[in-house]
């Protein structure tokens, strides 16, 4: 088990060093999207003017509040609290954000299913993990909203949030086949089994 401090955006190489139990501390940018933005990317045919490639996606509809545009709030927005959904729901995304955009990390809670697993394997990319209900906590490591797209879609806007010391993150699922999820469901199977078993219980 290792920590890495990350500087977006990253190459495949710094993606594919990560594994399972692994540690990630992001910096730089960091991108907010949810069910609503991928749907309209890939099932509507709505592009992004943003550049995705080698950098981090996080499933969140954050709540923000409209402020005047300053150097504090470039982007108009001021964020109030950013946490993090349940990531399966859009397991269909995975493969297409990472083949067409480029994107290496998916952040979310809950993890993902067995085509991102599949996905991170050969394209080169990972699932970091973050506790949900830490939304307060989440939200200090956010330094500002730089830029929004597709803003007809807010709060399920693309956002670009400027990110210092985001993390630490959890690597729950990796490029090399790996899954906490996996190792933590046969886990849990094997202590069922011996429960049953220990009250007689076939």
């Amino acid at each position: 088990m290792a920590h890495y401090d990350l500087h977006m955006p990253v190459d495949e190489a710094a993606t594919r060093a990560l594994r399972v139990n692994d540690t990630v501390t992001l910096n730089g940018s960091l991108y907010g999207i949810r069910d609503a933005t991928q749907i309209h990317m890939f099932d509507r045919g709505r592009k992004t003017r943003f550049d995705l490639a080698g950098h981090a996606v996080i499933h969140t509809a954050p709540n923000v509040k409209k402020v005047e545009p300053s150097s504090a709030h470039p982007a108009g927005y001021a964020p109030v609290c950013i946490g993090t959904t349940t990531s399966a729901r859009m397991e269909r995304f995975t493969r297409p954000l990472m083949r067409g955009y480029g994107v290496r990390m998916i952040i979310g809670n809950g993890g993902m299913l067995a085509d991102s697993l599949a996905a991170f394997a050969e394209l080169g990319g990972v699932y970091l993990a973050i506790v949900g209900g830490a939304a307060a906590l989440e939200t200090t490591w956010i330094e500002s909203i730089e830029d929004v797209d597709l803003d007809d879609l807010n709060p399920e806007s693309l956002w670009r949030f400027r990110i210092k010391a985001f993390g630490p993150l959890l690597v729950a699922m990796d490029s090399h086949g790996a899954s906490l999820y996996t190792e933590l469901k046969k886990a849990a199977a094997g202590r069922r089994a011996a429960a049953l078993a220990s009250l007689g219980v076939k």
